[in-house]
């Protein structure tokens, strides 16, 4: 499924059109489960986040791998890398996204699908 709700700019792209080059390159790394989150007006972090699984430590950096180069050759900016060297949970900062590749396991215990649909019910709830 594609991202389009959000047409917010990062550099000259639109937001969706990022998320677009981060599952390509993911998925041709066989990424599974990519999902996105929308987390505009949620926190100052970012307007989305996205998550993907790797298989295993070395699939995670190769996903990693794939949207860095991606992104850098479409000209978008990657602002910062985070945990590469353990690759079970490997943040990647592009600024209005942030996308994280996980390890099964680390996917689960972390389970950032559930923190952040906990938030919106809260804020729903105290609207």
């Amino acid at each position: 499924m594609r991202f389009r709700r959000n047409h917010k700019r990062h550099g000259g792209c639109i937001i969706a059109d990022l998320i677009d080059v981060i599952q390509d390159a993911a998925l041709e790394k066989k990424g599974e489960d990519f999902i996105t989150i929308d987390v505009s007006g949620r926190t100052i972090l970012a307007d989305t986040f996205a998550i993907v699984t790797g298989r295993s430590k070395i699939q995670t950096r190769a996903i990693a791998d794939a949207i860095v180069e991606r992104c850098e050759a479409k000209g978008l900016g990657v602002k910062r890398v985070e945990g590469y060297a353990d690759g079970g949970w490997i943040l990647l900062d592009l600024g209005n996204a942030i996308v994280n590749v996980f390890t099964p396991d680390q996917r689960q215990f972390y389970n950032l699908e559930r923190l952040w649909s906990e938030v919106e019910k809260r804020q729903a709830q105290g609207s």
